[in-house]
């Protein structure tokens, strides 16, 4: 249980140095919001992507395709999804809802879910982990696509160009494109891996230190009640409802510990950098990253006890 603590803190640690990093160097004057939505857009459209791309890219899908791990994922994930959006056009304003479903249902899976997949299971845990990450991210866009689309105050939301937003959304982009390089190990030259490599690594340090340049004591305690609510969805309810669901249809081993851990998964730094590209709420976003990767120190340890503790995992 330590041992695990101290995993999930080894990865939670370096994501808040770079948030606060982030609120320092704004105090210091050394970025500006101009450097924040540029940034912001580069991760967008280009780092992140790239880094989606060469993850698809590494999987081993002869040994981690699992259709049955797979489809019970898409499927909670659409159903979380549902149940967010329901909630939000109860309680939320109009203009935040999208920004609300957001953060709610999408986790960081292919970084932090990943990690600590790796972190249980190895080889394995990386290699399911992988594709299901890269199978689950397609999901994840497409669905935040549609709902800052019908939300957003600069967006059409009309069924066309929903479609387009989505097919011309740099994260599907990089997902799909990978799949065949992956299915047929298509290789590409070594120095094309290398620097794309490095350019990926750009992106969860770019996409944090934008997150903290505008992250504020007054945005925080403005969108406290919402991103409150829906950190204890995204930490607390959907998660406990997805691994019992799981286990109920007898999911058991790494399994079911693979698909706790994506479901608890803090919400992804993407969903900042989407809220910015449709000119949403992205205050409203930090919050809700912010208080998700917090908790998921906790709530994690928590999942994997009972889950050992009753002997399924």
């Amino acid at each position: 249980m330590f041992a695990l603590f101290q995993q999930t803190l080894g990865i939670t640690a370096p994501v808040f140095a770079m948030l606060f990093l982030g609120v320092l160097l704004k105090r210091l004057g050394w970025i500006d919001i101009t450097f924040v939505n540029m940034a912001s857009a580069l991760v967008f459209k280009g780092t992140m992507p790239t880094m989606l791309f060469l993850s698809i890219l590494r999987a081993d899908l002869s040994q981690a395709v699992k259709p049955t791990v797979i489809g019970y994922f898409v499927l909670a994930t659409v159903v979380s999804f549902l149940v967010a959006w329901v909630w939000a056009i109860w309680r939320c304003p109009l203009a935040d809802r999208g920004i609300y479903v957001q953060g709610a249902f999408r986790g960081n899976n292919g970084i932090v879910g990943l990690a600590l997949a790796t972190s249980m299971y190895g080889d394995y845990g990386l290699s399911l982990g992988g594709v299901l990450a890269g199978v689950v991210i397609l999901v994840y866009n497409t669905l935040a696509a549609v709902i800052l689309a019908l939300y957003s105050p600069s967006v059409k939301s009309d069924a066309w160009s929903i479609f387009k937003s989505i097919v011309s959304n740099p994260l599907i982009i990089g997902v799909v494109g990978a799949i065949p390089f992956a299915y047929w190990q298509i290789g590409l030259p070594a120095w094309v891996l290398t620097s794309g490599q490095y350019f990926a690594q750009m992106t969860l340090p770019l996409a944090l230190i934008c997150i903290g340049g505008t992250l504020t004591l007054g945005m925080l305690r403005d969108s406290g009640t919402l991103a409150l609510s829906a950190s204890a969805m995204k930490m607390i309810w959907l998660p406990v409802l997805s691994t019992l669901g799981a286990w109920a249809l007898g999911f058991r081993g790494a399994d079911l510990g693979v698909l706790f851990l994506y479901f608890a998964s803090p919400t992804a730094a993407a969903s900042f950098v989407m809220a910015k590209a449709v000119n949403g709420n992205h205050q409203l976003a930090s919050g809700i990253i912010v208080m998700t990767t917090l908790a998921a120190a906790v709530t994690t340890n928590v999942g994997i006890f009972v889950l050992q503790w009753g002997g399924w995992i």
